[in-house]
């Protein structure tokens, strides 16, 4: 005898795609608009106004508080350069439409995720129960190979841009969930009934206390959020999402090495530089709250 799950996985999707088509044409509508609305800011940028604000955010995190100063020079400098003359080796590559294109994927899933994520994450933080239930299902999400993630996809969401970003956001969700949930839950007991001692209700305890102590975890888990979401280019680019992925898999396809190299260096440039800015937002959390 055999257990033939996938047939009913295969069947319960089929009955999503018949019964519930306009809950997901909804969904694929926002997603489509957001998307586009974000691509649409950055190539009507021009590029050296889109190189100066990456430049001015590379720097300015780091070095916020010392700003225009040797040590502030010290801890943005070297990215801000870096930023800098990696978008321009796009940009003379010929690679900037689809570098925008990468970001406005990269940016938009992230922040689904994160809208998800964190209110989830706050939520298996004050519920045990509910985190006990939550863990294995994250588990589940991570464990899973991210190919897999695309076949349903194909079929709720048609092909394009929009099942990428979904596929991108159950990858990319877990830690998110995680480390809000850790960081909340490593706020230390002393000062939460301390805060309980002084009549301060669970929104205030919620907001005034244990968020801000636990930011920079959470800020942690939003760096990992984009990081995963960049690790899906070019995965996503199989089912038709645009950008760097698309120019990687069409080097694949045609065993084209110097198409393949090209965009993977500036997947490598954009890893780069979305990872030094999104760690100094935590390092900085850091630096507050010591």
């Amino acid at each position: 005898m055999k257990l033939d799950i996938g047939k009913y996985v295969e069947s319960g999707v089929e009955w999503l795609s018949a019964n519930a088509s306009g809950f997901f044409d909804a969904i694929t509508t926002g997603i489509d608009a957001i998307v586009s609305a974000m691509q649409t800011v950055f190539l009507a940028s021009p590029f050296w106004l889109t190189i100066i604000f990456f430049a001015v955010l590379s720097y300015y995190l780091p070095a916020r508080g010392r700003l225009f100063t040797k040590e502030g020079w010290k801890a943005g400098g070297g990215i801000s350069i870096f930023t800098v003359l990696g978008l321009l080796l796009l940009y003379f590559m010929g690679y900037w439409e689809e570098t925008m294109q990468t970001i406005a994927l990269i940016l938009a899933s992230a922040l689904l995720a994160l809208v998800m994520g964190i209110p989830l994450g706050i939520y298996a933080a004050r519920n045990d129960r509910a985190e006990t239930i939550i863990r294995p299902v994250l588990d589940f999400m991570q464990t899973m190979p991210a190919f897999v993630y695309l076949i349903p996809a194909i079929i709720l969401f048609s092909v394009g841009n929009v099942p990428g970003v979904v596929a991108t956001i159950v990858f990319a969700l877990p830690p998110a969930v995680r480390l809000t949930n850790l960081g909340i839950r490593n706020v230390p007991a002393d000062v939460v009934e301390a805060s309980r001692a002084f009549g301060s209700t669970k929104r205030q305890l919620l907001f005034k206390v244990q968020l801000p102590l636990a930011m920079p975890t959470i800020l942690a888990g939003v760096n990992q959020v984009i990081m995963l979401s960049l690790s899906m280019v070019v995965i996503a680019s199989m089912v038709g999402a645009s950008g760097l992925g698309q120019a990687v898999y069409k080097g694949i396809l045609q065993a084209d090495i110097g198409l393949g190299f090209e965009a993977g260096l500036g997947i490598v440039v954009l890893a780069i530089i979305l990872d030094r800015i999104t760690q100094n937002l935590g390092l900085e959390g850091v630096k507050t709250k010591e």
